[in-house]
């Protein structure tokens, strides 16, 4: 059986949980509190010397960490990695853009506001700003598609919308991104979040 190490406050880990659950397959969740230190304790930093969650410990005892990569590898052989080349080039086009240009933005100021208990004064404008921006470029894209690549989801959707769903955590307004809305309904249907 896998065994899931992640904090369930993170969308990166919910990524990893939400397609397993889609996928009915057994794991075993281990909680894991990254605002008490514990991805810094050594027996969890002998399993990811990165110290970070999601790690999935696979059956044969392996350890895969960052939750694109185990969405990549849990996702292979369905339908939510794309099998024609130029969309699946596609769909990892956003999930490297979602770890660079959407999650540290997006991401980092629902921590600071939702866990850090920052005031929203106190959030540095270049997030905001950064997070808009994302939400914008994903605006652009949904505009009359209903999937980010292709006609059906993939894991580029599963990723992304992870905090994007949630965005409003950390000042993120999203009615200014009608196509985002609607998406981020599909997505959450299909994968039945």
């Amino acid at each position: 059986m896998l065994t899931v190490y992640g904090d369930i406050r993170s969308g990166n880990c919910l990524k990893v949980k939400w397609l397993l659950d889609w996928l009915k397959r057994d794991y075993r969740w281990v909680e894991t509190d990254v605002t008490v230190g514990a991805t810094r304790r050594p027996e969890f930093l002998a399993r990811n010397p990165a110290g970070q969650v999601p790690a999935v410990v696979l059956e044969d005892g392996r350890v895969l960490a960052q939750s694109n990569a185990i969405i990549g590898f849990l996702g292979e052989e369905t339908a939510f990695i794309p099998g024609d080349p130029y969309d699946r080039a596609r769909m990892y086009e956003w999930l490297f853009w979602e770890q660079y240009s959407h999650e540290p933005y997006i991401a980092v100021a629902r921590f600071q506001r939702l866990l850090g208990g920052k005031r929203a004064d106190e959030i540095e404008p270049r997030l905001m700003e950064r997070g808009h921006a994302a939400l914008a470029r994903m605006e652009v894209a949904l505009t009359g598609a209903d999937w980010l690549v292709g006609d059906g989801p993939t894991l580029a959707d599963l990723a992304l919308v992870a905090y994007t769903r949630v965005a409003h955590e950390g000042d993120f307004d999203l009615s200014p991104y009608p196509s985002v809305r609607g998406w981020i309904g599909r997505v959450e249907g299909a994968f039945g979040i």
